[in-house]
């Protein structure tokens, strides 16, 4: 059956309608959860990357929520970058850039704030996948090495070259990966971290500062 949403072509997402007609991964309530709690910290006039934007859905709350601030929009799909492009309709164009990138691979610059909603699903895990989902949404969103970890590994072991001093580096993450992140965390040179539940109260999103 065709998710709700698709059907609609809209959710909305912290009070903004996200147009989702090209079919990129429908934005999830624990994603808002953890958004709304990370904009409570951003700094007016902070430069940001949403990276893995999909929809485009949190980089908008960014630059709706923050005055002066300004986001960078990561994401390799040239179908999500135009479905990125619908949803920033309306928005001064001097506050934001689309960047067809893989994980890092075109970005360049530091940001106050980089926040990522990378795959995480394992592929080991795929029969735990509703079947709506896996019929319907983009694997490219979903899925990510055999533990769900590939991107993941690549952000924390890349993300402290392109952060500020005082940076935050936001992931949203499973549950059950949060002792292999630490582990990566650990290796890298980062001053602190923080690991978050959702609403549901399962660990879902990691804060790390450099």
């Amino acid at each position: 059956m065709i998710p709700e949403e698709y059907e609609k072509g809209y959710k909305y997402f912290l009070g903004n309608k996200i147009d989702l007609s090209l079919k990129p991964l429908i934005p999830r309530e624990e994603t808002e959860y953890w958004v709304s709690l990370i904009l409570k910290e951003i700094k007016e006039g902070s430069k940001c990357l949403d990276l893995f934007s999909g929809s485009g859905c949190i980089g908008l709350s960014i630059l709706k929520a923050i005055k002066n601030s300004y986001c960078d929009f990561g994401e390799i799909e040239d179908k999500f970058i135009e479905q990125i492009k619908v949803n920033l309709e309306g928005i001064d164009e001097n506050r934001y850039n689309i960047i067809k990138t893989d994980v890092f691979s075109n970005i360049e610059g530091k940001y106050d704030y980089i926040l990522a909603n990378p795959p995480y699903v394992a592929e080991k895990r795929i029969n735990e996948v509703g079947e709506d989902v896996l019929e319907y949404e983009p694997r490219v969103a979903l899925f990510s090495g055999e533990n769900g970890m590939d991107a993941i590994t690549k952000i924390i072991n890349e993300g402290f070259n392109y952060l500020n001093i005082n940076g935050l580096l936001v992931i949203e993450h499973d549950e059950d990966q949060k002792k292999e992140i630490e582990e990566l965390i650990l290796k890298n040179p980062y001053s602190k971290y923080e690991f978050h539940k959702d609403q549901f109260n399962k660990y879902r999103f990691v804060k790390i500062y450099v």
